[in-house]
């Protein structure tokens, strides 16, 4: 039987839906868009020791930066991004975005999305550590400051 997508998680301005959950999956793997707004830098770059993530372009032109390098990924492209390197994306343009990412194994699934926006949704601005704890906690490590 088919996954229904999920509802978006709102996630601050990034909103995020869940074709396939990790738990839907047995951990295999995890299947998900991004809607990423005009003008918009997000997340917080970063790295996984233990999955890799392949991205597909869908909408608009989303820019990651993988390893120090910049690819700006247009709809029908992918990017492999392996585990262990520091990653980030952005969206530059006047038009919205919005890629499908593919995580493999499957250990990223809802509940890192449900909750980094339980954390943004605070007064404020963002709590940078307890960002960082959620990461940890979900098998992402922050990377150090530029």
């Amino acid at each position: 039987m088919p996954n229904t997508v999920a509802e978006p998680i709102e996630v601050g301005a990034l909103a995020v839906r869940f074709h396939v959950d990790a738990d839907e999956s047995g951990g295999s793997v995890s299947v998900f868009e991004c809607d990423v707004p005009a003008n918009a830098r997000m997340p917080a770059p970063h790295s996984h020791d233990d999955f890799d993530e392949t991205v597909f372009g869908l909408d608009g032109v989303t820019t990651f930066t993988v390893g120090g390098g910049r690819t700006d990924l247009n709809p029908g492209e992918a990017l492999f991004i392996p585990r262990r390197v520091i990653h980030g994306f952005s969206n530059g343009g006047d038009v919205d975005a919005r890629f499908l990412a593919v995580i493999s194994p499957g250990l990223l699934g809802s509940g890192y999305f449900r909750d980094v926006a339980d954390v943004l949704a605070g007064d404020g601005p963002p709590d940078v550590e307890k960002i960082g704890e959620v990461m940890r906690r979900h098998g992402l490590t922050p990377a150090p400051p530029a």
